[in-house]
């Protein structure tokens, strides 16, 4: 039996050593695991009711997927084996995916276009120093270090911030007690719905908000005037995305009313059908983007939707750009605000000089990676209270499509997950879920 690691101790790789951060220690690759049948078999290990693989000396066998240089995901993303030791640094806990989203700014980040880049580093052996995609997930807590205070075994898990390298079987969490949020009472969730409950929810939870007390604009509006038919008034394009159902649904249990702009489908029966869906999910209007270009759109908001304008509209979200973007401008009240969170269309917009100074919009970007790290007590309690809105079946997660991922999952259909993300029209985003691993 070897001697147990030391958490500072340096890692030998092909002939090279360095020197690690202290949860490097637990995280080594083997070699034969990629080229050639491993000289000791893998046996399966137990732990709560879910199998894992364990190596020789009772090493996590891991996959990931990294890469190593920006691209298309299908061209740089590769499958890579590695070993994680058994010996924990103290702070550390251990973790098995169950699920795990791909989100655009995942791919994104692949790309090189995301508004930060990961470092490239060689903790994991590959040939080539590697980051690892992905924001979000949920693990099930497996091994926990000895001086770790809010996880135990068993326990569900979500990272805390964005940048945690998801896309893996397992993974190293050091100073977990600040780095993964625990959840300890599973009853209720699926981990589906805890994997994405971190990026979308909560950016829209945040820019509902924060940026304009919609809430007391709605009690202010009844007590002048009681006939009112109800909340305050939110506009988004992009309405179908992740982002924009967790707002429909967000604006519904907060009584404020929302104006959606969704793409047009391939016939009018599926436009209808997505319609149908986003109402049922709590939407006041739907519309395409055709109808919400349309000249006439701006008599409807005042006559149909707002009572001749009485009711302000002071927000509006936008994913898009563009000419999208151009028409919520335009929708806006005075002292209105829109707030951009993408940009999917990639096309810009001229900046509105006439509206900002006669109609005194405010024009705000939002970085859910940066507010998490400035807010990180506010980032916990936005996911505690959205998951406890799903344990009581008040909050729906999107829709995704599941692609398993086992042990004998190939490269190809994993890059080809990633890939699609960004293509065409999907009834889901797409989420790992992990089986035998």
């Amino acid at each position: 039996m070897p001697p147990a690691l030391n958490p500072r101790a340096v890692l030998r790789s092909g002939g090279s050593a360095g020197l690690l951060r202290p949860v490097s220690a637990a995280v080594r690759t083997t070699p034969s695991l990629t080229r050639q049948p491993a000289q000791s078999p893998c046996v399966p290990s137990f732990t709560g009711g879910r199998r894992y693989l364990s190596g020789p000396y009772g090493y996590t066998q891991a996959k990931s997927l990294v890469f190593s240089k920006f691209g298309e995901p299908s061209d740089v993303l590769h499958l890579h084996t590695h070993s994680i030791s058994p010996t924990l640094p103290d702070g550390a806990v251990l973790l098995r995916a169950l699920a795990v989203p791909v989100n655009p700014s995942d791919v994104n980040t692949i790309q090189g276009t995301y508004g930060v880049k990961p470092s490239f580093s060689p903790l994991l052996g590959t040939p080539e120093p590697s980051a690892i995609p992905g924001n979000e997930g949920c693990f099930e807590v497996v091994a926990v270090g000895p001086h770790v205070k809010t996880l135990r075994r068993g326990d569900w898990a979500i990272p805390a911030t964005t940048g945690f390298g998801t896309f893996r079987t397992h993974a190293v969490a050091p100073d977990a007690d600040r780095t993964v949020l625990p959840i300890h009472d599973t009853a209720g969730l699926t981990p589906a719905q805890v994997a994405t409950v971190s990026v979308n929810p909560c950016s829209a939870y945040r820019m509902l908000r924060d940026y304009v007390d919609l809430i007391g604009q709605s009690v202010a509006a009844y007590s002048r005037d009681p006939s009112t038919p109800g909340g305050a008034w939110f506009l988004q394009n992009g309405a179908n995305s992740g982002v924009g159902r967790a707002a429909i649904q967000l604006g519904a249990l907060w009584g404020l009313r929302s104006i959606n702009v969704v793409r047009e489908r391939a016939t009018p029966e599926a436009t209808d059908a997505l319609k149908a869906e986003l109402t049922a999910l709590g939407a006041t209007v739907v519309l395409t983007e055709a109808e919400f270009l349309d000249r006439a759109f701006t008599t409807r908001l005042r006559d149909e939707f707002t009572r001749g304008g009485r009711d302000p509209l002071l927000l509006g979200l936008n994913c898009v750009g563009g000419k999208s973007a151009s028409a919520v401008v335009k929708a806006l009240s005075p002292k209105g605000v829109m707030v951009t969170y993408g940009g999917m269309s990639r096309q810009s917009f001229p900046f509105p000089t006439g509206p900002l100074i006669f109609k005194r919009l405010r024009f705000e970007g939002f970085w859910l990676s940066e507010w998490s790290k400035e807010n990180p007590a506010e980032k916990k309690k936005t996911i505690e209270e959205i998951v406890e809105l799903m344990r009581q079946g008040k909050f729906q997660a999107a829709p995704v499509q599941e692609v398993k991922w086992d042990w004998e999952t190939d490269e190809k259909t994993l890059q080809e997950a990633v890939q699609g993300t960004l293509e065409g029209f999907r009834s889901g985003k797409g989420l790992f879920v992990f089986g035998n691993t």
